[in-house]
């Protein structure tokens, strides 16, 4: 059964498409008919293959940003030199084919009996798979200590932002924190500046909590982060990382 589970991921398949909603005005969250799909883990991404009519193919890889209970849902961000999330943010439409294959990765997944606690770091649009861990947890009723800290360019850029601020609101264990870097309405109260070490000496778990982290974002995103976090006193070990750098589009 193993066996034949590796092999049913590596092996392309196409959804139907059931459906798409606006995240921000360069991101769309994709939802696919969960019929012929096999399950995935909070965290696990899966690679999208495009064809073009000469028989030309790209293929990208794109985080699942769906809890495990929810069925399949991609958020792409439009890239404007990119080959495939123009093609997903702007023309595809319900009832139409997308052939991926996965999922895929088993380094960066939460599972909800993880006690936690549990930091996670995200740059624009590597929000996506921590929002899968955020959702997870919400789906199976975890109690695990969970903080978000999210940093996006302005408050239009936030992927989320209503559900992000319903989780804010509830009250039930989970923290977000957000900064905005390059504009921030009238009466922001959160933070506006780049993470670095200070931000993150304000906002992280003490390192003797031992804390579990998952950072994703463009990779210098990623890198200042992590050695933000070591600097602090985190084992390198506890931090995992994804990073979106070269393989976007």
């Amino acid at each position: 059964m193993a066996g034949t589970a590796v092999l049913g991921r590596l092996t392309w398949q196409v959804l139907q498409v059931a459906d798409t909603r606006e995240e921000t005005p360069r991101v769309r969250t994709i939802a696919l008919d969960p019929d012929m799909w096999a399950g995935h883990r909070a965290g696990q991404h899966v690679d999208v293959r495009l064809t073009a009519e000469d028989g030309y193919q790209a293929e990208r890889s794109y985080s699942i940003a769906s809890a495990p209970e929810q069925g399949l849902e991609l958020t792409v961000e439009r890239l404007d030199d990119g080959e495939v999330s123009p093609y997903l943010v702007d023309e595809l439409r319900p009832g139409d084919g997308l052939e991926l294959r996965g999922p895929i990765g088993g380094y960066f997944v939460w599972e909800a009996d993880d006690p936690g606690p549990v930091f996670l770091v995200a740059g624009g649009s590597g929000v996506v798979p921590l929002m899968a861990i955020i959702r997870h947890r919400i789906a199976t009723g975890s109690t695990t200590p969970m903080r978000l800290l999210y940093s996006s360019r302005t408050l239009e850029d936030v992927i989320y932002r209503t559900e992000l601020e319903g989780v804010a609101a509830a009250d039930n264990g989970i923290e977000i924190v957000q900064t905005l870097t390059r504009g921030q309405p009238e009466g922001w109260s959160g933070y506006s500046r780049r993470i670095d070490p200070d931000l993150l000496r304000e906002v992280a778990w003490p390192a003797g909590d031992r804390p579990t982290v998952y950072v994703c974002g463009a990779t210098t995103f990623v890198e200042a982060v992590a050695e933000g976090l070591v600097g602090l006193g985190y084992d390198p070990a506890t931090i995992k990382t994804e990073r979106y750098g070269g393989t976007g589009g």
